[in-house]
């Protein structure tokens, strides 16, 4: 049964009422996965949601491209930026910027999810990369920042690595969709990287993440039979095994001979 793609107005109506599942995806086969699977959003690079593909691979996913702000440029950038991916098809556009960019996209009608809490752009404001608001003036200060989201116009804030009694209260008290990523189930979704999750991450694993499968394995394990592979080429060419009859083609003996006599002519 082929599911309905969700609008802002319907994940505004579910805020409070269950849990949603958000992955970070990066390519259209975790995307088709995604879709399959039931996930209901999904972050992916910019270029993700551009290609003509995605749609098809992913008809009823919430879909939520961005890139960190230092990468796109003013205001300005940012609303042609969005528009942009707006027409081909997302939903809504992450921002890390400040909120008079935030602003300036929602008063052109971008649905624009903002970022509170552990902003890894950003990190170096509050201590590098750890958990945010584990003292009371922390935790206002990030209560704050959904206020003035709200005041931009941001349809909703990814809080990351924010005690889950901070974000259950932040949540309860605004009208932000928030995207839980290590903040607990006091918010409105719950928020992996498909990394993380596959097992493809060979660097330092986030207290928040789970992981499911070892890709990491399976890739060795595939690049062991890549290796091999190559190498009994190799092996078979310096032998002689390589090609064999069945992979070359002949000529007819007449036409051969008819060549050979032109050619020599020419020699």
């Amino acid at each position: 049964m082929s599911r309905k793609r969700p609008t802002v107005a319907d994940l505004r109506a579910m805020k409070g009422k269950r849990q949603l599942t958000m992955l970070r995806v990066l390519n259209l086969d975790e995307a088709q996965a995604a879709e399959r699977a039931g996930v209901d959003i999904v972050s992916v690079p910019p270029e993700l949601v551009l290609n003509p593909e995605y749609r098809d691979a992913a008809p009823s996913l919430f879909t939520m491209p961005g890139e960190n702000f230092f990468e796109i440029g003013t205001a300005d950038d940012f609303v042609r930026w969005a528009f942009r991916l707006y027409k081909a098809s997302a939903d809504a556009v992450y921002c890390s910027a400040g909120y008079a960019t935030i602003k300036r996209m929602a008063d052109d009608a971008i649905p624009v999810i903002g970022h509170v809490g552990l902003i890894p752009s950003r990190a170096t404001w509050t201590g590098g990369f750890k958990a945010v608001g584990k003292t009371a003036d922390t935790a206002l200060q990030v209560f704050e920042a959904v206020k003035q989201l709200e005041a931009a116009g941001a349809v909703g804030a990814e809080i990351e690595v924010v005690p889950v009694e901070v974000a259950k209260a932040i949540s309860e008290r605004t009208s932000l969709i928030m995207l839980s990523m290590g903040a607990g189930t006091g918010c409105d979704a719950q928020y992996l990287f498909a990394d993380d999750i596959l097992g493809q991450n060979r660097g330092h694993m986030p207290r928040h993440s789970k992981v499911y499968r070892n890709f990491a394995a399976e890739y060795d394990r595939l690049q062991a039979e890549r290796v091999a592979a190559f190498s009994e080429y190799v092996a078979d060419v310096n032998s002689g095994a390589y090609p064999e009859d069945r992979h070359i083609v002949h000529m007819e003996p007449a036409e051969l001979s008819l060549f050979m006599k032109r050619v020599d002519a020419r020699s």
